[in-house]
């Protein structure tokens, strides 16, 4: 017996002991949108898109180049050497005036595409900041129900002190004995595993957070969940208006009409313009009689206006193509937001279930704490046999469980209606 509690008081100690670091919810999501792998990958891609979006990319610009040379020729024939050094220098402009619209085009669509990246970033956010939330009251729970576990273990560890006691004073039976030792020694496995489930739990959050440190976390947030009166109708407005998944869908039928204007263009002429000047010299020995040089610039300035009369139907095909992919973006764009408004109701459906649930699971606790603080009088004074007290025992650990977990799935329901609606953000700002 003795050893049993050595063991159990070691376990208790060594937790203890460990360095912790106190940790809340806002700062587990700080160091999540500062550090997280999926969040750094996101926006380097938005970086991209940003540099990306420039006139120069878009072809406003001209192209400017330079040239140097340098020439060198011994000739040898019958009639005569002589040796040829010729040095030049050159400046090239090459620029598209105009091409149906098409430099404009490409602006308008880089910074669609620089906006679509932004709401990628967005939505990766969003998402880390609901896996934050969940991996942290995750973490909670497991807590929570380490110490559940412990209270249980306790008290059994005490009920089968007293059955030893009263076997040594002939009050009780070996067999009562053994199931009160039993009993002690199956709460001892579940808080056992239990203890590792909650160190997973705190490495799954350190993992969010892309801490590699593994520090040992003291999670300093309450474990409650605070209900809160929604009317669907302010909902589906929110959703929406700020649902980030569907200003997405709006981006991504804004480039299908920018691919129309795109296909469109090609039935524009494009006049070009290239320029430059040259400058060289011209150097020749004849038959080593000294090397004579020869200046020449040459300096030019063309317009060039073509169109493309006919391309094998190539340009209609391409209008009409993008003509049928916006319109089956709209019917996309219409699907989404039927398959949204569909999910919020489901989601709203299942909060109001959710909350009542904890409603029940709250009263259902304190109705098992009370019987069982009763039990536990009459177990002490003899009243009821320890089979009795035993089951009375489990329905309270049930109870305490089921109002745990009743907690955790209203807060996972809360985030997720929270992130549909586009406001978990703000929620956490």
């Amino acid at each position: 017996m003795k050893r049993i509690k050595i063991v159990v008081v070691c376990l208790l100690v060594t937790v203890v002991a460990q360095a912790q670091t106190v940790l809340s919810l806002e700062d587990a999501i700080t160091k999540a949108l500062e550090n997280n792998y999926d969040i750094t990958l996101v926006k380097q891609d938005q970086q991209i898109a940003e540099i990306r979006n420039s006139w120069g990319e878009a072809g406003r610009y001209p192209y400017i180049g330079i040239s140097l040379g340098a020439d060198n020729a011994i000739n040898n024939n019958d009639n005569q050497d002589y040796v040829q050094s010729r040095l030049s220098a050159g400046l090239n402009l090459n620029w598209t005036l105009f091409d149906g619209f098409a430099v404009n085009i490409s602006k308008q669509r880089f910074a669609e595409l620089e906006e679509l990246s932004k709401q990628n970033t967005a939505i990766m956010v969003e998402g880390t900041i609901q896996s934050i939330v969940l991996a942290y009251y995750s973490a909670l729970l497991e807590k929570e129900r380490l110490n559940v576990l412990k209270e249980v273990m306790l008290l059994s560890e005490d009920r089968f002190s007293r059955m030893e006691q009263r076997k040594d004073f002939g009050s009780a039976v070996t067999f009562e004995v053994l199931q009160a030792q039993n009993a002690y020694l199956t709460d001892k496995t579940s808080y056992l595993s239990q203890e590792v489930a909650y160190k997973n739990a705190l490495r799954d959050l350190a993992f969010l957070m892309a801490d590699k440190s593994a520090p040992s976390y003291e999670l300093n947030d309450s474990f409650e969940a605070i209900p809160i009166d929604y009317r669907l109708a302010d909902l589906q407005q929110q959703m929406m208006a700020n649902n980030k998944s569907l200003k997405n869908q709006y981006i991504s039928q804004n480039l299908l009409e920018n691919a129309i204007l795109a296909a469109k263009s090609s039935y524009y002429p494009t006049l070009s313009f290239a320029g430059g000047a040259t400058r060289s010299r011209t150097g020749n020995d004849f038959e080593n009689g000294g090397m004579t040089w020869a200046d020449a610039t040459n300096m030019y300035g063309n317009f060039t206006l073509s169109y493309n009369l006919f391309s094998g139907g190539n340009r209609k095909r391409a209008l009409q193509i993008a003509r049928l992919e916006e319109e089956s973006g709209l019917v996309a764009l219409e699907q989404m937001q039927h398959d949204l408004d569909n999910k919020l109701q489901n989601l709203y459906e299942f909060y109001l279930v959710r909350k009542e649930l904890l409603s029940v699971a709250n009263e259902n606790l304190q109705a098992a704490r009370l019987n069982f603080q009763i039990a536990k009088e009459k177990f002490e004074n003899g009243s009821i046999n320890s089979f009795n007290f035993r089951d009375v025992q489990l329905i309270y650990q049930n109870a305490a469980l089921q109002e745990l977990q009743a907690i955790f799935n209203f807060i996972d329901t809360h985030t997720a209606l929270l992130r549909m609606i586009g406001t978990i953000i703000q929620q956490h700002e």
